[in-house]
């Protein structure tokens, strides 16, 4: 079985590249991480931040992009990806309007649209859950389900945030296995249930996903990218994500 790359999302350390986005890549690529999927590009020409990604030896997986923006930059969107050599372009969230039952037929159709553009270059579109796609439902159908039942797999490909896939009551394995074959991203994330009911995230191996059991089933799914993402860390951000790429090097990587 072929070795998942190790990958950051760039949100995690979002206090950071606001304040220094070069140097905060320069400390990721140090720390071992092989790519990182943005969540804004610091105010880089596609030019510069290619050759930041060349000098650092980083691999851009790809980009989360807002329903907004898909509708409003997508030349920008495609010129960026395709210089930085992105693989996927992902839609991280969908507001309560955007997911409605009414309102999905539009969605699906911003998305079409996007993808089809994107892979015009190679880069494939894909879309991002958190808990609410496993608690609501449309028509009896779960909205995870639904949303991409109406789109083909080489429109829409699954980046599975396993955290937010047991939040919702699921089991990440279960759900893993079920889009096999078109989840080739995996938000590897852990986390604790507070006494409220919230989720925690905590950095890898603090929590109570079983992330062993998550590796296994993802590589034999065919994913090709565990992405380390921590919503919220209780520790300074690159303290947390350094931790979760060691808890990797021990566990996964060597």
């Amino acid at each position: 079985m072929k070795r998942m790359g190790i990958g950051l999302q760039m949100y995690t350390l979002r206090a950071e590249t606001a304040t220094d986005f070069t140097g905060t890549l320069h400390k990721v690529a140090a720390l071992g991480y092989e790519g990182v999927e943005f969540a804004g590009y610091g105010g880089l020409s596609p030019e510069q931040l290619k050759s930041l990604l060349e000098e650092l030896q980083l691999k851009s997986i790809g980009s989360h992009v807002s329903i907004h923006d898909l509708k409003e930059k997508l030349d920008e969107i495609v010129e960026m990806n395709v210089a930085i050599g992105s693989s996927y372009v992902v839609c991280p969230f969908l507001n309560e309007e955007q997911r409605s039952e009414g309102a999905l037929p539009d969605t699906v159709s911003v998305f079409t649209k996007a993808s089809h553009e994107l892979g015009k270059h190679g880069i494939r579109f894909g879309y991002h859950n958190h808990a609410f796609e496993l608690t609501e439902t449309i028509g009896g159908e779960r909205l995870f389900d639904r949303l991409f039942a109406l789109m083909e797999p080489e429109e829409c490909v699954v980046e599975m945030d396993v955290c937010w896939v047991h939040h919702g009551g699921q089991d990440p394995l279960e759900y893993i296995r079920k889009y096999a074959g078109r989840v080739p991203l995996i938000h590897l994330k852990d986390m604790r249930t507070l006494e409220d009911g919230q989720a925690q995230t905590v950095e890898l191996g603090q929590g109570e996903i079983d992330l062993q059991a998550v590796i296994s089933t993802a590589g034999e799914a065919g994913a090709e990218w565990l992405i380390v993402e921590q919503d919220h860390c209780q520790n300074p951000p690159l303290q947390s994500v350094e931790t979760s790429i060691r808890w990797l090097q021990a566990n996964y990587i060597n």
